[in-house]
């Protein structure tokens, strides 16, 4: 008998931190929101949601010493799914209305406004997963739901071999952006795998089934 695996959500004050439990745990996990740095430590994987402005989730991110607690975790090789602006703070920098906000530099480049007429991106669209995906393993082809005005829009990082390349999902408003990224035990999603439905739910199985459950 195999236990669900422990996902736990960081809970520092911001993201739609209820519905992303449910969601983890409609898709199989033993989803649990804390704000308890021990358990956040130890869980199979790790959930950083984020909504709002980039330095308002900086800021309160390292309130709790969450950038160090996702900088350990990472070190050790334990996963950690990234969330909206939970993804956008994984890059080096913010730059929100004239405002240049270091972020936690897993990352190079910076997260910046999207070119586009109408702000913010908001609503369905369709992504273009890159090869070798696990986190779009068998939804390809589906929509998922985008709320945001920023984003990553280069990806910087050269990896060399025999490390493997990042798998990068990409999706376009106005211009193409980071949709997605799958890089080691470090991944990431613009969208919010929470309102996305079905294609949501699919999604963090994916991501849960890499990481494994304890034999009971």
């Amino acid at each position: 008998m195999t236990r669900s695996p422990l996902v736990a959500v960081l809970d520092y004050g911001s993201g739609n931190v209820h519905s992303a439990v449910k969601a983890l745990a409609a898709a199989g996990a033993d989803a649990r929101l804390t704000a308890d740095s021990a358990l956040a430590m130890d869980a199979d994987g790790l959930v950083v949601p984020g909504v709002g402005a980039f330095r308002a989730v900086m800021e309160s991110l390292r309130a709790v010493r969450g950038d160090e607690l996702i900088g350990r975790r990472l070190a050790g090789g334990r996963p950690v799914l990234g969330i909206c602006v939970g993804m956008q703070v994984l890059f080096e920098l913010g730059v929100e209305r004239g405002v240049d906000t270091d972020g936690l530099g897993q990352w190079p480049g910076a997260v910046t406004e999207l070119d586009a007429p109408v702000l913010p991106h908001m609503g369905w669209n369709t992504v273009t997963p890159g090869e070798g995906t696990r986190l779009f393993r068998g939804i390809e082809r589906e929509r998922f739901y985008f709320v945001h005005s920023f984003a990553a829009q280069h990806w910087l990082l050269d990896v060399q071999p025999p490390f493997p390349q990042p798998v990068l999902t990409w999706c376009d408003y106005g211009a193409p952006f980071l949709a997605a990224v799958e890089n080691g035990p470090l991944s990431a999603t613009q969208f919010h795998p929470e309102k996305s439905g079905a294609a949501g739910i699919r999604l963090l199985s994916n991501w849960i089934d890499g990481l494994g459950g304890t034999t009971l």
